[in-house]
């Protein structure tokens, strides 16, 4: 198999987060992974295109929410991942049912497996991304769900402890 450094990150799983984000009347959800940077305090991480309607948000919220992905959002997290622009609601067109934040403005997704409120502490450019370094302010999870995961450009059910 000849292998292609492009592809590389297919083969690391990560986490599947619906990321959403609004400032005054005009919100934005995309399909991103987040990794823990720090428990106490606790710290994540997330990259976000430079080029995107979400990037611009969070630079002006300082905000986000990263749902966590659901067995039941598999679609949802393709069509977001597929779905860019600024003309575009994405909200409306895939039928998104949210909620309010406990502390921030942006809204979080129903039906998520976790819904966690961040804000930002600073951020790094490489190459054509943001990298933001945010801390959970709030969460709250729904033990019935199962999350997902992404590898090598598919889906996967975390519901089995692997011993």
């Amino acid at each position: 198999m000849k292998k292609n450094l492009l592809q590389i990150s297919r083969f690391v799983p990560c986490s599947v987060a619906l990321l959403t984000v609004a400032t005054k009347g005009k919100k934005d959800a995309m399909t991103a992974s987040t990794m823990f940077v720090s428990e106490n305090p606790p710290l994540l991480s997330v990259s976000v295109a430079k080029h995107i309607v979400s990037h611009d948000l969070i630079e002006k919220a300082g905000e986000f929410v990263l749902n966590l992905a659901s067995m039941n959002q598999v679609k949802l997290a393709k069509q977001l991942g597929f779905t860019h622009g600024s003309e575009v609601d994405k909200f409306k067109r895939f039928s998104i049912r949210k909620e309010k934040a406990s502390k921030i403005g942006s809204p979080l997704i129903k039906g998520s497996f976790a819904n966690i409120e961040c804000k930002v502490i600073t951020s790094l450019s490489a190459a054509n991304y943001i990298v933001y370094l945010a801390e959970a302010v709030a969460w709250k999870i729904d033990n019935h769900l199962t999350p997902i995961a992404w590898y090598n450009n598919k889906y996967f059910a975390l519901n089995e402890e692997v011993r």
